[in-house]
Parts: C-alpha cells; structure tokens; sequence
C-alpha cells in the first residue's frame, strides 16, 4: 500500500494580457500586473487536477498551493479544494524572471520539507517559456517528468505517468520524489466545491488584513483561515538571487497581435488544379 503523500501544487496568478493596453508594461520592462486584472493561470489547474486525483487514490494524502505575488494571489489558495497553501509574499520577489521564480519557489519547497510530488503546469500564459518546472527541479536535484497528461497511478514509491510528446505518447515511470509539469490537454480541474468555497470564504493571509480587523476572533479560533505567507526571509532566500536582482532576463514590451485573414483559394482534387498549386509554389520559391 502506498503511503500518504505529500503533494505540493505550483500555481500562479497570471495577469490576463488578452487585451493589453498603453500601461501593461512599467519603466523598468516589466509587466504591469497591478495594471492588468489576474486570472489562474490556466494549466496549474490542470495540475491542481492531478494533484486532487491522487489524494483520492491514496488515502492520508495531502494538498498544498504554493504560489507567488502581492496579497491578491492568495486567492488562488482559495478557488480550489487544497488542503493548505503558502504565499510567498515579499518586494524582494517582484519583477522575477523564471530563474529567480524557481529559485524562491525552490527555497519555498525546502522550508516546506518532505514533499514527495512537485506538481505544476508546463508554462504559464504570461511567458509560455515552460522553464519554471524543470528549474526548480534541477534546484531540488529531483527527477521530473514534462508534458505529463495524466499520473495513472503510484505504487511501491514509483509514479506511472503518461506524457503527451511531439509524435506521440509515451508511459514513463519515475521514483519520488519528483517534478511533474502537466499540459493543457491534460483532464480539466473539477468545479469549485461549494462547501469549501463557504468554509474559506473568509481565509486570508496577515497583509490583508486591516489593523482593527472585525473577523479577529474568528482567525484566532480558526486556523484554517490563516493562509501561510512567507518573505524571502522566511525562506531563507538569498536577496540578491530574487526579484529583479536575480533576473537576467528583461521584457522589452508585450503585444497584442492579431492575425489578419489573407487571400484565400478553393482548389479541387482535380489534375489541373493540383498542378497549377505545384507550379506556384515553385514560382514563389516556397517549395523546389
């Protein structure tokens, strides 16, 4: 039988750049995300499927978010069924590239302690450079797997993972503890539990909360209401690897494109037809 397992879900609160505008980017070159409403990144809860999957399997498991950005990422710890969740919470962390990002949410990860499953989306819209996950794997030194589609099942401390490849798909099998980023086309995450959504629907992290807080004694009591919020002092960090310091990496700007419908043609299966298609192409230099 399986022992409990500690899971531990990667998930982040994306700014939604669908429809930027003049004041999506700061002086600095990096998004603006106070600017932009956020939204859960859309393949962490892919992820936060799987990871609600096995805890089902295995009875005793448990379910934590963790995540990074202002007091309003809290929320996603929220949305869904975890069990727990931290919030790593600091101005040091702002403005972090992927490296500085693995690397807080790595240090995170140790202070955590004895997580058997690392859990995440393969990238995040605002990037889409799937570089997270795999970074903090090679921080932790654990194996992983990427373009994961579903984890069919754990036994004798070995995960059975189908991946979805270029090609293909492919069953691998990896020991724990491990790094696993799931893909899009993975099953989507389950509807927000009504009862959960009642129970933490006051739950909140202590930089939310105002000094003459009315709901007080009811944190006091509760203490599944307090969310875990930690700097990069908490963690450990080293400064000068989070935020900007630790960022080599700059955006110059973000766009919005739009594809524009270009000249059409309807050929059909006909001789002439296919003919004609073959002699422009190599005309245009496209084929030949």
């Amino acid at each position: 039988m399986t022992k409990p397992l500690k899971i531990v879900v990667l998930a982040k609160q994306v700014p939604d750049t669908r429809n930027v505008g003049k004041d999506a980017m700061t002086p600095e070159g990096t998004v603006n995300r106070a600017a932009l409403p956020a939204i859960f990144n859309p393949e962490d809860l892919n992820a936060l499927e799987q990871a609600l999957r096995l805890k089902e399997q295995n009875p005793g498991s448990t379910v934590g978010v963790l995540t990074m950005g202002p007091p309003r990422a809290g929320e996603i710890i929220r949305q869904r069924g975890a069990d727990t969740g931290w919030l790593l919470t600091d101005r040091l962390f702002a403005g972090a590239d992927t490296l500085a990002t693995s690397y807080a949410l790595a240090t995170a990860i140790k202070k955590i302690g004895d997580v058997d499953i690392v859990i995440g989306g393969r990238q995040a819209i605002d990037g889409d450079t799937a570089q997270v996950g795999p970074q903090v794997a090679q921080k932790l030194g654990l194996n992983q797997v990427t373009y994961a589609e579903e984890i069919l099942k754990i036994e004798n401390n070995i995960a059975t993972i189908r991946r979805h490849i270029d090609g293909g798909v492919e069953t691998v099998e990896v020991p724990l503890p491990c790094v696993i980023t799931v893909n899009g086309s993975a099953a989507p995450c389950r509807p927000c539990n009504a009862k959960l959504v009642m129970k933490y629907k006051y739950a909140s992290c202590p930089l939310e909360r105002q000094p003459e807080d009315p709901r007080a004694d009811l944190y006091a009591s509760r203490d599944y209401l307090n969310l875990n919020q930690w700097s990069v002092a908490d963690v450990d960090g080293d400064p000068n690897q989070c935020g900007l310091s630790g960022s080599p990496t700059k955006v110059k700007t973000v766009q919005n494109i739009v594809f524009q419908a270009k000249e059409s043609k309807t050929l059909t299966a006909s001789d002439a037809d296919v003919e004609g298609l073959i002699k422009e192409l190599l005309e245009e230099k496209i084929i030949g």
